[in-house]
């Protein structure tokens, strides 16, 4: 009797063994795709075409901004889109190319322009020859002042033209009263010349150093940032671009997360048609949280966030659509004080239809890591992120949907 008892009880150790979870979820099957890059490259972004081509930039050596574009599984040898000295690199802050309508491209770095550590301006070229040659570069900010301008965000608009929003730093420079204003949100519609059409301010007070995140919907454009109120609450605001104007931006949703500085973690839209996904990072309450909400009628109402983290998340989101109904959301979780991976989940837009978590990489959790990247292109998901080290490296892989 004791022994059954004993075989009994050791069957149900091992039916609750392969019941729980694991520490570590299974890892993502990718296939990894060498980056033709020189020694000292990080910041990696991507883009899709409307055509489905898929682009991949980086920094190179702090002072080179590099262009590929992935044919037939390979990166292509890549081109040099702008080089200079005077350049403000930032981890979190990174460049970013927009594939125009017409087949032009659009790109995006930051130039310092003064002795301020955060006096930086937006410089944006053009390239009518898929990155080839490109243009002088003009500034999309025409304020002149040495003050902090970046975290930009840009898709491609009309035939011819993008939309580009981005934080601007115009009213904190100190006026004569020594009165510093807030960092702002503004836009501007432009041109493959360079031509700026449109532009104005969003939003009169946001946070100082969150990405921004814009994507075209059916009706119009939709852009997300982390707002800062009076009482120092910094939750994520949206404002949609509708019959030629923003309207007045708003929480998406009321986390009250309350945090007196900047906590450097933006959120991250995906769109497909009037569907829109929303990925964002929150630590209101003391614990951090990557929180999901989606749209079907081009971000007018949003659903009640899920929560798709494994419990540590340091944040660093990014969220793509795979098909209609399903997106996939990414983020960077903690294994410990030093450490981190990378994760992914598949969500149903079904509410709690959560598939299990994947790990993508093992990844440093210092900023040097940056903000993993990814996109959608031809039935597979392509990564990007940066290896943190000296000499750092930009590394991409590719996931086969099934």
């Amino acid at each position: 009797m004791m022994q059954k008892q004993i075989i009994a009880v050791l069957a149900l150790l091992w039916l609750a063994a392969c019941s729980a979870p694991s520490d570590q979820p299974a890892g993502l099957a990718v296939r990894k795709i060498p980056v033709p890059t020189q020694s000292g490259s990080g910041e990696p972004n991507l883009v899709v075409s409307p055509q489905g081509q898929v682009f991949l930039s980086w920094i190179e050596n702090r002072n080179s901004l590099r262009l590929s574009r992935l044919q037939e599984g390979s990166w292509s040898p890549p081109s040099t889109i702008a080089r200079g000295e005077n350049w403000f690199v930032n981890w979190a802050d990174f460049p970013a190319v927009c594939a125009l309508n017409n087949g032009s491209l659009a790109a995006h770095w930051l130039v310092k322009s003064g002795g301020s550590p955060y006096a930086y301006d937006i410089a944006m070229a053009f390239s009518h020859d898929g990155g080839a040659t490109w243009s002088e570069p003009i500034t999309p900010h025409l304020d002149g002042t040495q003050s902090e301008h970046g975290f930009l965000s840009m898709i491609p608009w009309q035939e011819d033209r993008l939309m580009a929003v981005w934080l601007d730093g115009r009213n904190t420079v100190a006026q004569s009263g020594g009165e510093r204003g807030a960092m702002t949100v503004r836009y501007a519609i432009i041109d493959d010349r360079g031509t700026i059409h449109e532009q104005g301010e969003i939003d009169s007070r946001t946070c100082d150093c969150c990405q921004t995140t814009i994507a075209a919907t059916s009706s119009g454009a939709i852009m997300a940032y982390r707002d800062r109120s009076e009482a120092e609450i910094r939750d994520i605001a949206i404002s949609r671009y509708t019959r030629g104007r923003w309207d007045t931006p708003r929480l998406v949703h009321d986390d009250g997360w309350e945090i007196h500085g900047c906590p450097v973690n933006g959120p991250a839209l995906a769109s497909s048609g009037d569907d829109v996904a929303l990925a964002w990072y929150t630590h209101a309450g003391g614990e951090g949280r990557v929180m999901l909400s989606f749209s079907a009628d081009g971000g007018e109402v949003f659903s009640q966030p899920l929560r798709v983290d494994d419990g540590d998340p340091i944040g660093r989101v990014d969220v793509v659509w795979l098909a209609p109904g399903e997106a996939m959301v990414s983020w960077m979780e903690r294994i410990d004080s030093d450490w981190a991976t990378i994760r992914v989940r598949r969500v149903r837009t079904d509410a709690g239809a959560l598939q299990p978590s994947r790990v993508l990489t093992k990844i440093d959790a210092a900023r040097s890591s940056g903000f993993p990247r990814m996109v959608v292109s031809d039935g597979a998901v392509v990564f990007a992120w940066t290896v943190a080290g000296e000499p750092s490296e930009v590394v991409s892989a590719l996931y086969e949907l099934k």
